[in-house]
């Protein structure tokens, strides 16, 4: 469920006109087919009905089921749609509830993490494409191109490190090489930080069959939503903390970049 505070939804419930039951000027029809194509919703399922079938107690009740990154996905569309309205919020209004949905988005297992390291177009569209996937709330679709994505990435930091890598190695393999050589160059300083490394090596093969049988990759039986999810979050894990160590390699010590010495030691 959301963390909405009492004054983040009484902003949210004035810019969306919900104090008589309704939302903006949504009807049934529209409100549902709103939900449906922002973040993948059924408005009229059972779960959302908790407090009543109104329009704004049925968008009540999401706001309670679903967890900070999907209102906050929905909370930016809503938002984005009233300011077309005839009865447009103030200025005001608007400006406070796209930091609500600012916020709340933020929560997200994977959109700070999933970036891409380059300014090649391809890249950038796909790592754009697995942020809409978790934003629409629909992490199956993009389950393909999270292994693309991260494979891709896995590739291009063994290049840039002088490790061969071919584009027909499947991820376990590129992960492997990337691995061995963090250990050869002292990148790791703890036995904890590269057995779990070597754990996340043990997953890329189960990951090659998910990408090629319950994905969008070719014409599966999608995966179910939960370990589509739990997948997203694993992945990322492994992302975010080879981010970090690039961040160290590639941050020169002090010492290194020409920094004051330390003084020495007295003598005894």
């Amino acid at each position: 469920m959301s963390d909405l505070n009492f004054v983040e939804k009484r902003a949210i419930e004035q810019c969306l006109g919900m104090g008589s039951g309704y939302v903006s000027d949504f009807s049934d029809r529209t409100f549902n087919e709103f939900i449906q194509d922002a973040v993948a919703c059924n408005i009229d399922n059972g779960k959302y009905l908790s407090r009543g079938t109104s329009k704004a107690n049925r968008l009540r009740s999401f706001f309670e089921a679903e967890p900070n990154h999907i209102v906050g996905s929905l909370v930016s569309a809503l938002v984005e749609y009233v300011k077309s309205t005839p009865n447009r919020p103030s200025d005001e209004t608007i400006a406070t509830c796209e930091r609500i949905a600012q916020r709340l988005k933020q929560s997200a297992p994977v959109l700070e993490h999933v970036v891409a390291d380059t300014s090649e177009a391809t890249f950038s569209a796909l790592a754009n494409s697995v942020k809409q996937a978790i934003e629409t709330n629909m992490p199956q679709t993009g389950l393909d191109r999270l292994h693309t994505y991260f494979v891709t990435y896995l590739r291009q930091l063994c290049l840039t490190h002088g490790v061969d890598a071919t584009r027909d190695e499947p991820a376990h393999s590129v992960l492997g090489k990337y691995l061995k050589y963090l250990k050869s160059n002292n990148h790791l300083e703890s036995e904890m930080a590269e057995k779990i490394l070597k754990y996340a090596l043990g997953t890329m093969d189960p990951f090659n069959h998910v990408r090629n049988n319950q994905s969008l990759a070719h014409p599966n039986a999608l995966l179910n939503y939960d370990e589509a999810l739990l997948i997203y979050s694993h992945v990322v894990a492994v992302v975010r903390f080879i981010r970090a160590i690039e961040k160290r390699i590639t941050t020169p010590s002090p010492a290194a970049a020409g920094g004051p010495d330390l003084p020495a030691s007295p003598q005894r």
